[in-house]
């Protein structure tokens, strides 16, 4: 049996990676998370771009939280997308869902 896939949705909903075909996965001092993906001569998908005015930062961690979803999920039986998602009382988490 194969492992399920994983996809990592942006924020806005407008692009899916597929967990595997991530090489990297940074947070930028404005709270950006972007992944480089592999075999795509470093192209970038930016996952989260906070908005600075309105809304909370991403916490220090985000990128590395991610990584440890996308870890977690590895195991699981079902396809899944996980996606970050910004509430003001509860400011940016990642959030998991069947595909």
């Amino acid at each position: 049996m194969s492992a399920p896939d994983v996809w990592v949705a942006k924020a806005d909903g407008s692009d899916f990676v597929r967990a595997e075909a991530i090489a990297g996965v940074g947070r930028d001092y404005n709270g950006a998370v972007t992944t480089r993906l592999t075999g795509n001569e470093g192209v970038a998908v930016t996952l989260v771009m906070p908005d600075a005015q309105d809304g909370p930062d991403t916490p220090e961690d985000f990128h590395r939280q991610l990584i440890r979803v996308i870890a977690e999920l590895a195991a699981t039986a079902e396809a899944t997308v996980v996606r970050p998602v910004c509430a003001q009382e509860r400011g940016w988490r990642w959030v998991t869902e069947p595909l």
